[in-house]
């Protein structure tokens, strides 16, 4: 009989913590002639968010890039909350950290994160929810975003784990399913009742 797993990965946004890239898109528009469509794209998934999300390029760098793309009458200093202030703190990401709290007494818990520099030291700063878990894994550190493997690879690593005896749940499907071609048990998140049916069928206690 296959055994449950020994340690579990959660994934932050829209898991552990929401976020609305939507709020700082309408703060910026106010400060561009660009469209709040072509803004959204920018900060949503684009080349640029990807090479910071990478630690590929700095914070400073990040900006200069999005000012002159967007003509954005703004400095730096009153960019950063802008970038920033997107994020928000729901009676769901209440539910799943105490959640989390608890399995890190028998279980190795991680946090995975595609996540650039500035928005992880935010959501350190503002939101106390770091503390349930043993080891932080996110990509601009590891220089790597899921669904890339090595990612993956690298938080198997840190928390000397086989696939088999990992589940992770993550809000994107396709970020799941590349965590599954690994072997690692991977489950879709939509909501904490969903998800303590899945840490059971795994065989993890609860």
């Amino acid at each position: 009989m296959e055994s449950g797993p020994k340690a579990i990965i959660f994934d932050l946004g829209n898991v552990l913590i929401d976020f609305n890239h939507r709020i700082a898109v309408r703060r910026i528009s106010k400060f561009t002639g660009n469209g709040g469509e072509e803004i959204y794209n920018l900060f949503f998934d684009s080349e640029l968010t990807g090479l910071f999300e990478e630690g590929k390029i700095s914070p400073q760098q990040f900006f200069q890039e999005v000012k002159n793309k967007l003509n954005l009458k703004l400095n730096y200093e009153e960019f950063m909350p802008i970038w920033n202030e997107i994020f928000f703190f729901s009676e769901k990401n209440l539910e799943v950290y105490n959640l989390a709290r608890g399995l890190k007494k028998h279980y190795r818990i991680a946090l995975l994160s595609n996540i650039n520099v500035l928005h992880f030291e935010y959501v350190e700063k503002t939101f106390p929810i770091l503390d349930a878990f043993h080891n932080i894994i996110t990509s601009f550190e590891v220089k790597a975003r899921k669904p890339k493997k090595e990612i993956y690879q690298e938080t198997l690593k840190i928390l000397n784990a086989s696939p088999k005896d990992t589940f992770y749940t993550d809000d994107r499907i396709e970020l799941i399913e590349s965590a599954k071609e690994l072997g690692i048990r991977g489950f879709v998140f939509t909501n904490t009742e969903k998800l303590k049916k899945d840490l059971c069928k795994a065989g993890i206690k609860i």
